[in-house]
């Protein structure tokens, strides 16, 4: 369909919380294939709609090796999470250039709408566990760097700024 231009921090859309999605239509499915699209060009292996403007509770992830694969979600909200943490260099579209090491949890289960409109839950482990919250993250007015100390994510910010003017 269409690669849609990320927004560019600080855009207030990224610090707002998105609003839930009541049922699935042709429009959601089309945002959802732009926002794959979108995704594809980072390349990437998650969106939010946020992050693109769209202020819905949608979001996609693709970790798969061969792509393709994108899970497609409504209202996603994790149900459960591992104590066991994993470490990931993060980075996003909205803050170009530069990226920071987050500690997750390794695995996570979801519950959310699925293309059908039926309620799925699944469970997501490593890169895909990592985006999911990512992508959650985004759809409540988080970003990743939100996770750093207070003086990382200033120094984050402005070296952002100074790359990309």
């Amino acid at each position: 369909m269409a690669v849609r231009p990320c927004l560019p921090w600080p855009d207030k859309r990224l610090r707002t919380k998105a609003t839930e999605v009541n049922e699935i239509t042709d429009e959601i499915r089309e945002i959802w294939t732009d926002m794959i699209d979108t995704m594809e060009a980072m390349p990437g292996v998650g969106l939010g709609a946020n992050q693109i403007g769209v202020m819905q509770r949608l979001a996609v992830v693709d970790g798969s090796k061969e792509r393709g694969k994108a899970v497609r979600m409504a209202n996603p909200e994790v149900l459960h999470a591992s104590t066991q943490l994993r470490e990931h260099e993060e980075a996003s579209p909205n803050l170009p250039g530069v990226s920071a090491k987050i500690k997750r949890p390794r695995a996570v289960t979801v519950r959310y709408l699925d293309e059908n409109g039926e309620i799925t839950e699944r469970d997501f482990v490593g890169i895909e566990a990592t985006s999911v919250q990512h992508q959650i993250d985004h759809l409540n007015g988080k970003l990743y760097f939100d996770h750093l100390s207070k003086m990382k994510r200033d120094m984050l910010i402005k070296k952002s700024k100074k790359l990309n003017g």
